[in-house]
């Protein structure tokens, strides 16, 4: 079959570091999100610090959520891609509408339960909130919206657990008109890596990696992950994964009794 042509589109999206909302409970959209608590910033730190020494994202562009836990999350990481911050506001969270700024008592003194989007996907939050199913149509407007801007191109999205969830499942084809039954645990400052590839006209999303935050795991101990030795690709040295080297030995041991028994076969032929 003739190649046409292959366009791949690389779509790093990375999770807002510990919000005050997230440690508080409260809803927070615009109107109360206050940002990072210190863990949150170190968190981001932490990735900034990493990408600066791997080098591991050649982005070429750089968008953020408008809210501030997250646009705070941008303005850390960016010195480290050497690329000015992009604002949009669909890149934001679902919206809380009324709720914003309520506490999770609150709500359910003022509003009940909450929605369960389960039963009913188009259910706001709130008054003039957002419902799960207009929600994750505004994410998957969004994501297409950067595909196409940046056709062939690296963009990091900084953004929101609720986004990364809706593009998982965007992405899988899983349905994203309603919450899946089980729950993806998207971790604060991870990176989830979406590659876009167009061959011969057709669309494949490929999952590369989600919730990598192993930045984040030599906070609280003594000694630090140190990026510039894990990226010396030159002085690393060049050995195969275990599973290759699993599946090198088989594929060698069975090579060895195909040869031996290719003149049984010719014997008894």
């Amino acid at each position: 079959m003739k190649t046409i042509g292959t366009i791949r589109t690389n779509l790093y999206l990375i999770r807002h570091g510990e919000a005050v909302c997230n440690v508080d409970g409260t809803i927070a959209g615009m109107h109360s999100d206050v940002g990072l608590t210190e863990l949150g910033v170190m968190q981001a730190e932490r990735l900034r610090d990493r990408l600066a020494a791997t080098g591991e994202i050649a982005a070429d562009a750089l968008i953020a959520s408008t809210l501030p836990r997250a646009w705070q999350t941008a303005e850390i990481v960016a010195p480290a891609l050497g690329l000015p911050i992009i604002p949009d506001d669909d890149a934001q969270e679902l919206r809380p509408g009324e709720a914003d700024g309520l506490n999770v008592a609150d709500f359910l003194e003022r509003y009940g339960p909450l929605s369960d989007f389960r039963e009913d996907p188009y259910l706001p939050l709130a008054p003039g909130g957002e419902s799960w199913g207009g929600f994750t149509a505004r994410v998957g407007d969004f994501l297409y919206r950067v595909l196409r801007d940046y056709a062939g191109k690296s963009v990091v999205i900084v953004c929101h657990g609720g986004v990364v969830d809706a593009s998982l499942l965007i992405g899988l084809g899983v349905g994203a008109t309603a919450p899946a039954p089980g729950q993806m645990h998207t971790r604060n400052a991870s990176i989830t890596h979406w590659e876009r590839e167009r061959i011969n006209g057709l669309e494949t999303w490929r999952l590369n990696r989600y919730n990598d935050n192993l930045h984040t795991r030599d906070i609280g101990v003594s000694e630090r992950i140190v990026w510039a030795r894990l990226s010396d690709r030159e002085s690393a040295p060049t050995m195969p994964l275990p599973t290759e080297a699993t599946e090198t030995a088989e594929a060698s041991r069975s090579g060895s009794t195909h040869a031996q028994a290719a003149p049984e076969k010719k014997r008894r032929d």
